[in-house]
């Protein structure tokens, strides 16, 4: 039988992925793959440029200055099953690191801006290698 949906199968593969993953796509698949996140107002410059260095990266990546308390950006940003959330505060803007939060994860990391835009493009690259 040759089926002529085409349209109708590819929306029930991404249903069956979607379903499978439980809403949490690996990063390659995601689309929105990180969000960055400020601690205070002070540290936006700073939040700035690492989602632009993300960005430049080729990550889909989004950026939450609002003045709001970091605890409830990150459990805003968790329900809508972003796969990392990247943390900035005026500490991480002196040390030119950034703290990495993974979804699903209760710890987080400090690592500096250019190794985390490596290793999260090289993540970002799939299965296949390509991203």
């Amino acid at each position: 039988m040759l089926h002529r949906a085409i349209r109708g199968s590819f929306e029930r593969f991404v249903g069956i992925l979607i379903e499978h993953h439980a809403g949490r796509l690996p990063l390659w698949l995601a689309p929105v793959q990180t969000v960055v996140a400020t601690i205070t107002n002070a540290a936006d410059d700073y939040g700035c440029r690492v989602h632009d260095a993300l960005a430049a990266a080729g990550l889909r990546t989004t950026l939450d200055l609002r003045n709001e308390k970091i605890g409830y950006k990150v459990r805003e940003h968790s329900v809508a099953k972003v796969p990392v959330i990247v943390v900035v505060g005026a500490k991480e803007a002196e040390a030119g690191t950034v703290a990495l939060r993974r979804l699903g994860g209760d710890t987080q990391e400090s690592v500096a801006l250019a190794k985390v835009v490596t290793r999260l493009r090289h993540e970002a690259a799939g299965p296949l290698g390509h991203g």
